[in-house]
């Protein structure tokens, strides 16, 4: 089995961007959150928004984006769920929109076997631009692997919360919305609508079966 995690507002319980946007005051702040509701509602072009995004924050102080990447919050319960999942013998994949800065951490936090996310460039220690690995098609980033571990479709499980996450869901055979924008509440299997990561658990259970993640 194979569990597949959008990364900000999912695994971890932030934006970064957004965060980082406030070192630049309370305008700036305002005018990068409305470009990432509007990204993640899928009113724009998530693509051209990310870049939109990143040259809006360009000179940031690369040690203050590191500091800030390391200390986002983790979501609720989302140790307790990776463990399981763990324990349980599944595989897990995070694909993110967002950054290597605020993504490479997930595998000492939470034992996440495989990341793809893309990469801020800095110059001169200073933010300057964006390396995109991943695009708003989220599925063309992890088909390889899939295919590289044989994993079938109705043995995936996609969890995802916005707009930009959508095409993940033809991978999978169950799809989750974890606090999801209107449009993936509308097209997913499953909604969870409360910050706890935790209740995925008891979503798979009914869908699968004790056995699942009682394996080792």
């Amino acid at each position: 089995m194979l569990a597949v995690f959008d990364v900000e507002g999912v695994l971890l319980n932030a934006e970064y961007l957004p965060v980082l946007s406030s070192l630049m005051g309370p305008e700036k702040e305002k005018e990068i959150w409305d470009i990432t509701k509007a990204g993640i509602r899928g009113d724009i072009n998530w693509e051209e928004g990310l870049i939109r995004r990143v040259h809006a924050l360009r000179g940031i102080d690369q040690g203050k984006a590191k500091e800030i990447a390391e200390n986002l919050p983790l979501m609720p319960g989302a140790k307790e769920l990776c463990s399981a999942l763990k324990r349980a013998g599944w595989k897990m994949i995070a694909v993110s929109g967002g950054f290597t800065i605020i993504t490479d951490r997930l595998k000492a936090d939470l034992g996440i076997d495989k990341i793809f996310s893309n990469e801020l460039v800095f110059k001169d220690g200073k933010l300057d631009d964006v390396k995109l690995n991943v695009t708003s098609d989220k599925a063309a980033a992890i088909r390889p692997t899939l295919k590289d571990w044989g994993v079938e479709k109705e043995d995936i499980v996609v969890i995802v919360d916005g707009a930009n996450d959508l095409k993940l869901f033809a991978v999978a055979g169950y799809t989750v919305g974890f606090c999801p924008v209107e449009v993936v509440k509308e097209r997913a299997d499953d909604t969870i609508e409360q910050r706890d990561l935790s209740i995925l658990l008891h979503l798979l259970e009914k869908k699968f079966g004790k056995a699942v993640l009682a394996a080792s």
